[in-house]
């Protein structure tokens, strides 16, 4: 029999909360056998590609060992997942380990929708900070302790087709794209591609491919991307104001309008056009997530890819990162919760085909391996680790927040329609700055304390 539930008013409020008021929905009790492998319950939203090598990893490591057995539940990505997850965790029913992006902690870890991971325990598996890209492993703690933990960064990059920017005569005698380094040089570099695209498309073909229409995450990604390349974050204190270089974030968002002239990159286009446009050759450049390495090897193009070239003087990608959390447990089995331990590490060292989805994986040892260095392009774009740049940390940020949803209403018709940019970003500010007026949900100090 599964034991009564405590839930207490406040890990309810604080669930609800935190997925934006969705119904309540039943977690996942643990199960377990008496004799032979503890099963263990990991929840994750990866699918497609992300899923096929996820599936393949776990069973490598299940296979790996006698003591152990993981069990995948894989939910819906975005609103459904987080739901489902602030429940389970609400409600102490939830399963050993998730899969959360690193910039949804933040909302989640206050008020005991998660548990901690213990360092020391990390640390006898050969897990710690030394073994990650400082910036990753800064981002997995919330109040100085540990609640996620990477498996990967998938920052924002540049692909290229090599035949079409060979031909514009855009690469270095490595074959590689050249170094680019200012805002005018990128543009230039654009408009040389966008010609080659078109001789080698009968006269027709962009320079760069990047579909923004209603896709804040999109817009969100380049901006936030080209505003650190200025040496600048964002800053999203509790209670408000939030701060912005507005100079900078025009900027950056005049430079999104720039590429936008029919010649570089086509005015009006939706992500999935984007998409096909550079898998069929019809361009030479794509700004892209490393998620669609598998479509352009699907595709049959010559391409590699690159970080986004620096601009505005300081190296910085936009990221994120799937990491491993512990959903909080009413009653947590230590000796189970040790058999969690050991497959986060065991998948974190075996994450090298985790590469195989494009994703950075974040255990350095990977990375820095001599086999490792023969993948490419994944080899080209590894060093985003090491730059990566997350969401500003808010209670209502994060992959699959509106947060980035809200970015993209207030500046789309500056994409779309030439509108003035400095508007928008007041727009964008005021949205922010009336949720960070609001207390956390699920922080206990807040206003749904009981």
């Amino acid at each position: 029999m599964t034991p009564p539930i405590n839930l207490t008013r406040r890990q309810f409020l604080a669930g609800m909360a935190a997925t934006a008021g969705v119904s309540l929905l039943a977690g996942c009790a643990p199960a377990g056998s008496a004799s032979g492998p503890q099963q263990l319950q990991f929840w994750h939203l990866l699918s497609g590609g992300d899923g096929v090598t996820m599936s393949s990893m776990l069973d490598a490591v299940n296979a790996a060992q006698d003591d152990y057995r993981v069990r995948s539940t894989v939910l819906a990505w975005g609103t459904p997942y987080y739901t489902k997850l602030a429940m389970a965790g609400a409600g102490g029913r939830a399963p050993d380990v998730a899969i959360m992006h690193a910039t949804r902690v933040t909302g989640y870890a206050p008020g005991g929708l998660l548990d901690t991971w213990d360092l020391d325990r990390l640390a006898e598996l050969g897990i710690d900070e030394s073994t990650f890209p400082a910036p990753i492993w800064e981002r997995g703690h919330a109040g100085g302790k540990l609640y996620s933990l990477a498996l990967d960064a998938h920052p924002f990059v540049l692909m290229y087709n090599r035949d079409i920017c060979d031909a514009a005569g855009v690469l270095d005698s490595g074959g590689r794209l050249r170094e680019i380094t200012s805002p005018d040089d990128f543009l230039q570099v654009a408009r040389d591609v966008a010609a080659a695209a078109r001789d080698a498309n009968g006269g027709e073909g962009h320079g760069l491919s990047y579909g923004y229409l209603g896709d804040g995450a999109q817009m969100w990604r380049l901006f936030y991307t080209l505003y650190a390349q200025h040496g600048l974050a964002m800053e999203t204190p509790e209670g408000g104001p939030a701060v912005l270089d507005k100079d900078v974030a025009v900027e950056s968002l005049a430079f999104m309008q720039a590429l936008l002239d029919g010649d570089i990159a086509q005015p009006e286009a939706d992500y999935g056009t984007a998409v096909a446009e550079f898998a069929t050759g019809r361009s030479g450049m794509f700004v892209t997530g490393v998620w669609e390495l598998r479509t352009m090897e699907a595709a049959g193009i010559p391409f590699d890819a690159t970080l986004i070239p620096t601009l505005y003087g300081t190296k910085a990608v936009y990221a994120d990162s799937h990491s491993f959390v512990l959903p909080h447990q009413s009653r947590p089995d230590p000796a189970r919760r040790d058999l969690v331990y050991r497959f986060a590490a065991d998948l974190l060292k075996g994450s090298f085909d985790w590469a195989g989805a494009g994703h950075v994986p974040a255990y350095l040892p990977v990375t820095e391996s001599p086999e490792y260095s023969d993948l490419v392009p994944q080899a080209h774009y590894a060093e985003a680790a090491s730059y990566v740049n997350y969401d500003p940390a808010a209670w209502f940020t994060g992959s699959g927040s509106n947060f980035q949803s809200d970015f993209g209403a207030a500046v789309q018709p500056v994409l779309l329609t030439g509108a003035d940019p400095a508007a928008a970003i007041d727009a964008f500010l005021q949205r922010v700055d009336r949720l960070l007026a609001q207390p956390n949900p699920a922080d206990p100090k807040g206003a749904w304390q009981a």
